[in-house]
Parts: structure tokens; sequence; C-alpha cells
């Protein structure tokens, strides 16, 4: 049995959007043409991939198994045809969690990495949708459950995170402080709380009662916040080169020292050869800098750094 990589491309498309129409328009083709290419692949296949009906669409049981080999089978054809024109394309890799500057780190590996093109994704779930379209190869940022299926991780470094804070909060004279001496401050988020995992996560372990959200115009702008209220205080990677903004200061976190996690993230399956390279140069430089240091003991994550691959 031949497959056709269009149809089986188009049902990859519907598959993740569940909807004829924006699968069609993602491909550039009118739904009619997108409706003709799965007919065709059920029949070709003599089972059918999809149900149909008042509630919209979604996967039988067949459809479920056939998507991921599915995927697989279009990321296969896409590396042919770029060997067989002999130009490989840059890997396309995306960021998410920009307030905490995640091409620093990426910065540290790619002249090792291969020819890389960088996107500019605005979150995790934004990340995730262009990978499971194809849009992107790779991406880099801090990775929660629950993720797609279909997609794959590894841990690449865990990161201190200090305290900001106004010079005129009560705290702001300690060398050091443990998380929850900040149980009676405000913690200060770039958004909606319940979207930012880490943050809503280390305040429900350490008791911390009173959030507020902002909006997130960029670094700069979300310090000069924290600065403006004594009460205030947010959470920086320690690596993370702040702006002059004054009245602001960090203090290292201790028993236990939060670590923010960034993860390197891709489509399983996918065929680029240039992701590799970069897995490769991201182990390198954890093994030389210590990246991937963990103490139980010592250390505080929202889950424990397992790696999915």
């Amino acid at each position: 049995m031949d497959l056709d990589v269009a149809q089986v491309r188009a049902f990859v498309r519907t598959a993740e959007e569940l909807h004829f129409g924006r699968a069609a328009g993602t491909l550039g083709i009118s739904q009619q043409a997108l409706s003709k290419r799965i007919a065709r692949l059920e029949s070709l296949l003599g089972t059918e991939l999809f149900q149909r009906g008042g509630n919209g669409v979604r996967l039988t049981e067949a459809g479920q198994r056939f998507l991921l080999p599915a995927r697989q089978t279009v990321a296969a054809a896409d590396a042919a045809v770029a060997a067989a024109i002999g130009k490989e394309r840059p890997l396309r890799v995306d960021v998410w969690g920009h307030l905490y500057a995640p091409m620093r780190t990426l910065a540290q590996v790619a002249g090792r990495a291969g020819e890389l093109a960088l996107g500019h994704g605005r979150d995790l779930p934004a990340v995730t949708t262009a990978l499971l379209h194809g849009d992107v190869d790779a991406a880099f940022g801090r990775v929660h459950p629950p993720l797609p299926t279909g997609l794959a991780h590894r841990l690449v470094r865990l990161e201190p995170v200090d305290a900001v804070l106004s010079v005129d909060h009560p705290l702001a004279a300690e060398p050091a402080l443990r998380p929850d001496q900040l149980r009676d401050s405000t913690l200060w988020a770039p958004g909606a709380l319940d979207r930012l995992d880490f943050l809503h996560r280390f305040a429900d372990r350490f008791g911390i009662r009173n959030t507020a959200a902002s909006v997130n115009l960029g670094l700069a702008h979300f310090l000069g916040e924290v600065a403006e209220e004594p009460r205030r205080f947010s959470l920086v990677p320690a690596d993370v080169p702040l702006p002059e903004v004054p009245g602001l200061r960090s203090v290292p976190l201790v028993d236990p020292t939060p670590l923010y996690a960034w993860s390197l993230l891709w489509r399983a399956g996918s065929g680029h050869p240039g992701l590799n390279g970069l897995a490769a140069a991201c182990a390198e430089e954890a093994g030389r800098s210590r990246w991937l240091e963990y103490d139980p003991t010592r250390d505080w994550l929202p889950e424990p750094p397992t790696d999915r691959s």
C-alpha cells in the first residue's frame, strides 16, 4: 500500500486543528480539496479516521493510532526532499518565557549547533502548536505538563532564581532570603498567575497569599513596577542581566533555592539533522557549566527534573 504524502499531510493538519476550514487554510487549499484528500486516504486505508457530527470533528480510534506515524511520515518526506535537492534549510528554533531571556542560554550553544533560524513564540501553547504544525523544528523554554501527544523534550538547564524587590521592602537589606520569608509580601506577576506555571506553583508551595498581575511590557517596565511598591517582589533567574532600574534590589533565595528549568522541545520523529547538533551542544555546555546540578535537600523544583525523549 503506497501512501500519498499530500493526503497524509492533510490528515495530520486536520487532526491537529480538529476543524476542516482551519486545516485547509493552513495548507493553502480549499476545504473541498482537503475533504477529498482525507476521503481518498480513508478509502485507501479502509477505515474512517474522523468522526464528523454536530459537535464538530474528532479522531476515531483508528485515527488516533494513525496520527503519530503519520506525523513521522510527513517529517521524513520533508527531510527526503531537502536531502534530494542538496540544500538543508536552517533549524527553525522558537522560544518562550521572554521575560526570563531564553536567548541568553541559546546564545551560549548556537555557535556549535549549526545554522539556526530563530522565531518569536509567545507562550508554551503557541509554540507547541507551531511544532505540531511543522512551522518550527525545535523550541526552548520551560516545559510543564500536560504536553500534546507527539512532542518530546530534554532538560537542558536548571537555573537558580533570585527575588527582586524594592530597596524600601522590609527585607531588602537581607543578604539572602528563604522563600517563606516572602509570605506576607505581594508576588507581582507579568500576567494572570494561572497562565504562569512557575510563579503559580511557587506561590502555592511557599504560602504566598497576596498576588497581583501586571501587563508584560518588557523586563525594564515590569521591574520598575516592582520597585515602585515596598511590599512587592517577583522572581528572576540569577543570570538574567537586570536593566538599570532605580530603587531595585536582587536577593538570592536559599533553603531551598528555587530552580527554573529550561528544556529543549521538539516534535517526535523530526528528521532535521540540526536537531541532534543542537541537543549535543546543549549537553556539552551543561557538562562544562554545571547547568544540571540539583540537590533535593537544598533546591526546589515544581516537578522532578526528568527528561522525556
